[in-house]
């Protein structure tokens, strides 16, 4: 009998042994990764975005084609709004489209190395391998990563949740958090196929313009100038509004709104203009492409600068942070949710 429970205990001891041999380390996930990345051509991805920093949340559809090693098309589109933009990265530079407004804008850029990009799987890759303080754990189909993110306003989007399924190491989901764990941007991924194959045009700037025209029409040009003034709902401490007027701009009426303190700045807005020409020709854009979840705009040393539903924002200062000024841009961005 003695002998008979030494014998099954062994047995048990045994597979227990085995089921740990066969769980991977999170060295060999993160090894593997590397080693996908290294190995694919490219991908196409399909996602949901949700963005949750405004008082309902935000929902685009994201539509992603990488072709190694440095194209890429990212069609982000916000179905209730019919609001659209792409970013593309090809020969002749970096752009952003918008369709809606028939602009280009292009940038002297090597976007998207230079940030974290929440629906691009070799971003996730990267800032998988390059946190030494990951934490790591696995379940029965997905393997799950905290990571510190590497955002152009990481101070305010600190970490991430990045989960991937153990079977190809395909993306399921990530959720970028605040600095008090709290969810403010999801990406859920439907969709994702390595080594795609793309057409010769696939990734051409003006063939994509088209196409987006067709999927989100032009707006109509209209005679007004005049739309409803916003204000930032958050202010850095100790600033407030000091002044606010109409001045006649190139395009028509602009309303500057000056605030005053420690972190001075001023906000511009004004109408968008739709680009009456047929053919869209790109704009060169000094910045960079900055990423503010519900848009994508220009940041330069002293300045931010975007468009939204109709609207052309610019914010400037001499004080402010990125960071501080994509808080404002996007507590301004509240606004057009109410």
């Amino acid at each position: 009998m003695h002998k008979k429970f030494i014998g099954l205990f062994a047995c048990a001891f045994l597979l227990l042994l085995l089921a740990a041999c066969g769980e991977k380390s999170q060295q060999d996930v993160t090894d593997a990764l590397d080693a996908k990345i290294e190995d694919m051509k490219g991908y196409k991805a399909e996602a949901e975005m949700k963005l949750n920093t405004g008082k309902d949340a935000q929902v685009y559809d994201v539509e992603i084609w990488h072709s190694k090693p440095t194209y890429y098309r990212v069609n982000l589109k916000n179905t209730k709004k019919d609001q659209s933009q792409m970013i593309l990265r090809n020969d002749e530079g970096v752009f952003v489209l918008t369709p809606a407004l028939n602009k280009s804008f292009r940038f002297q850029s090597d976007w998207p190395q230079n940030s974290s990009q929440a629906y691009l799987y070799e971003s996730l890759v990267q800032d998988i391998v390059q946190d030494e303080g990951a934490e790591f754990k696995s379940n029965d189909k997905h393997y799950i990563f905290k990571t510190k993110t590497n955002y152009q306003n990481s101070t305010m989007l600190p970490k991430q949740e990045i989960t991937l399924n153990k079977k190809d190491l395909t993306p399921v989901s990530v959720k970028i958090m605040d600095t008090d764990n709290k969810v403010l941007i999801e990406v859920d991924f439907s969709k994702v196929q390595f080594d795609s194959k793309f057409d010769k045009g696939a990734f051409d700037t003006k063939r994509n313009m088209t196409g987006a025209k067709i999927d989100v029409p032009t707006m109509a040009t209209e005679k007004s100038d005049e739309f409803g003034v916003l204000y930032p709902e958050i202010l850095p401490k100790g600033v407030k509004l000091a002044e606010e007027k109409k001045v006649e701009g190139e395009n028509g009426e602009r309303v500057v709104l000056k605030y005053e303190g420690k972190k001075s700045f001023t906000l511009v807005q004004e109408k968008a203009k739709v680009a009456e020409t047929a053919v869209s020709t790109a704009t060169l854009t000094a910045g960079e492409p900055f990423d503010l979840g519900f848009t994508v705009g220009a940041l330069t040393d002293k300045t931010l600068s975007w468009s939204y539903d109709g609207i052309d924002f610019m914010i400037g200062s001499e004080n402010l942070t990125p960071e501080e000024m994509s808080k404002v841009a996007n507590s301004v961005q509240t606004q057009l949710g109410k």
